[in-house]
């Protein structure tokens, strides 16, 4: 059973979720009549503190915001871990290491500490490309990374993941300090370049808004990645006009400038795409993916290779055994998640079987599940919504869709994600057995064993 502490938090949580959610729904009667208005908000500060962008590489991982969209409020947050400025001679070294039983190194590393450590030396598993600059010459005096040079070949390539975060699709944000905390834990775990998806929220933006900026997102990662590609080859091969200006660079050509998100074209690798999602993230993500496999090549360079679904928000018409037995559990029991529902969806829609909700309701448009990339769900043993996730699992492995389910014992929704739990043996056991996963779909080496 959850602690005492949790038990405690849980009520109160509860009672503040419930006055929030029934303020938003009265103002989403007012919004209604007064007609509202598409650019949206990402965020609520009053109810969730923001974490500042850091550009410089503290504790490991740099961050900064791009502003995607400018007709919506869809925003990422990108953060870059320091493994993307190794070299490949030092990972050389590091691999002989590893190869000589008696070395030092090969005794200093332990089988589940591996992926956090402070240590360089530590990291078992790394992707990378080439290297022939000194990216620490992209640093400026104050430490902030500047990243991308066009003309130089200064790359050292990472998967990219886009996470989208979770709130009920009415509240939370990419840049809420707890997520801020847990997309730099999976930064580093994994290896890979996180970019945290600022969706517009409800009931300002009801459904698809948030669905639709999910996939706008990854379009724009395959536009950066042409743009980048395109200013390599023209800057290059045609002498293209090359501005600098604080740190990013201009790509002029025939069509117009356009701007290229230095870290991106320097350090990512949108052909190692996972998407992962935080309850009713992983709504999103799983609508992602599946647009992502119907557009198929249409999305060159990026590949999605896997997911990851964090206790989907999912629910249907017809309760499972777990919305019966635990419709009133801790921090999102089954009443206020209907009526963050009734705030996301519009009002004509309004249906617990609707595809957005419920991924098992028949006559779903879509592309087959024997296509859907592999899915990794993570599901609490305290959490209402565990069975429909565990249904949708068992579902895409009758097609030999890889789709393993991690349950966690005393876990409740959101245990490795909400503030209060972000710090406790099990969200980090959790975040690290995340990473052990995904580095089978991100490896260049292949389906290596992960330990």
């Amino acid at each position: 059973m959850p602690s005492i502490g949790v038990k405690l938090y849980s009520v109160f949580f509860k009672f503040m979720l419930k006055h929030r959610l029934q303020n938003r729904l009265e103002g989403a009667e007012n919004d209604a009549v007064s007609g509202g208005g598409s650019f949206g908000v990402t965020s609520r500060p009053e109810e969730d503190t923001p974490a500042a962008f850091n550009p410089s590489f503290t504790e490991g991982v740099a961050t900064k915001d791009i502003h995607v969209d400018n007709l919506t409020s869809l925003s990422v947050r990108i953060f870059l871990p320091d493994t993307c400025l190794r070299n490949p001679e030092t990972l050389a070294k590091h691999r002989v290491g590893l190869s000589n039983p008696g070395s030092d190194l090969n005794n200093a590393i332990i089988r589940r500490n591996s992926y956090g450590s402070s240590n360089d030396n530590n990291h078992r598993r790394n992707s990378y490309g080439c290297s022939s600059i000194d990216d620490a010459k992209l640093k400026l005096e104050s430490g902030v990374y500047r990243g991308y040079n066009p003309v130089g070949n200064n790359c050292r390539r990472l998967p990219v993941m886009l996470q989208f975060h979770g709130g009920g699709f009415v509240s939370g944000s990419n840049d809420s300090v707890a997520n801020d905390f847990f997309c730099r834990r999976i930064a580093k775990l994994c290896d890979v370049i996180v970019l945290a998806v600022g969706y517009r929220l409800a009931p300002e933006n009801k459904y698809p808004a948030a669905f639709e900026d999910g996939l706008k997102v990854l379009h724009w990662l395959a536009k950066q990645a042409n743009l980048a590609e395109c200013g390599k080859s023209v800057g290059i091969k045609k002498g293209a006009d090359l501005r600098r200006s604080e740190g990013n660079w201009h790509v002029a050509d025939a069509f117009g400038a356009s701007l290229v998100e230095s870290w991106l074209a320097a350090h990512g690798d949108p052909s190692r795409c996972v998407l992962l999602g935080v309850s009713c993230g992983a709504n999103i993500a799983d609508y992602v993916a599946r647009k992502a496999v119907e557009a198929g090549k249409l999305l060159d360079p990026v590949k999605v290779v896997a997911q990851v679904l964090m206790y989907p928000f999912f629910i249907g018409t017809i309760p499972t055994h777990s919305e019966i037995k635990l419709a009133n559990s801790y921090f999102y029991d089954k009443a206020m998640c209907v009526l963050a529902w009734k705030l996301f969806l519009p009002e004509n829609e309004f249906n617990l079987d609707h595809p957005a909700a419920n991924p098992l309701v028949s006559g779903r448009v879509g592309p087959p599940l024997k296509h859907m990339p592999p899915t990794l769900t993570v599901v609490a043993e305290h959490d209402w919504m565990r069975d429909r996730a565990i249904a949708y699992s068992e579902e895409l492995r009758k097609v030999n869709v890889d789709s393993p389910v991690l349950e966690y014992k005393d876990a409740v929704h959101e245990f490795a994600t909400l503030d209060m739990l972000l710090k406790t043996p099990l969200a980090q056991a959790c975040a690290e057995d995340i990473a052990i996963w995904v580095k089978k779909y991100i490896s260049l080496r292949g389906h290596e064993f992960s330990y």
